[in-house]
């Protein structure tokens, strides 16, 4: 019996950062896919990108190997396997491709994260980056969260400052009577 080797390609979709918004870096670029984009749709974007790039050779060479075995689009995550003998053709056309493959798509990069020989490994490597991505952003949020609150308690003491040392309302509000 006659064992097929394959590979796993753990691929990111990191989209540049918007100047308009102020989001930290991480968080802009590991941003959910919004788009309608299925797992044929973006096979079918791989295979075009392959034959542009390696013709008739290429696309015979990843036809009946190539399959999408892990999409998330709010990780912005996929996980694709082909051929160990030609995952570096699939890796090459990963490259090239800078538009999420639907209509009017946004641009984007497809980045090869991991290679590997089994399905596990790579899919463990997905869920390592979901943790970091989640602790930086609650770090993020964290830090936000307590500049606001030092802001506030900033305004607050201010406004209890002014209480106090306030005009006549004050006096009368901390019991005081001028008789």
């Amino acid at each position: 019996m006659v064992r097929i080797k394959e590979r796993y390609l753990l691929v990111n979709i990191v989209y540049p950062p918007d100047p308009a918004k102020r989001v930290p870096d991480l968080m802009a670029q590991s941003r959910p896919t919004m788009e309608r984009l299925t797992p044929p749709a973006l096979l079918k974007a791989i295979r075009a990108e392959v034959a542009q790039m390696f013709g008739d050779y290429g696309s015979g060479a990843l036809e009946g190997h190539l399959s999408v075995k892990y999409l998330s689009l709010a990780t912005s995550t996929f996980i694709l396997r082909c051929s160990r003998s030609h995952y570096q053709m699939l890796w090459a056309a990963l490259t090239f491709m800078d538009h999420v493959p639907v209509k009017d798509g946004q641009p984007c990069i497809f980045r090869v994260v991991r290679v590997s020989g089994t399905m596990r490994k790579a899919s463990e490597e997905a869920i390592r980056q979901s943790r970091r991505i989640i602790l930086a952003a609650k770090q993020e949020i964290s830090s936000v969260v307590s500049q606001t609150d030092a802001t506030q308690h900033n305004l607050r003491d201010q406004l209890m400052l002014e209480y106090v040392t306030g005009g006549d309302s004050s006096d009368d509000a901390m019991g005081e009577d001028d008789s």
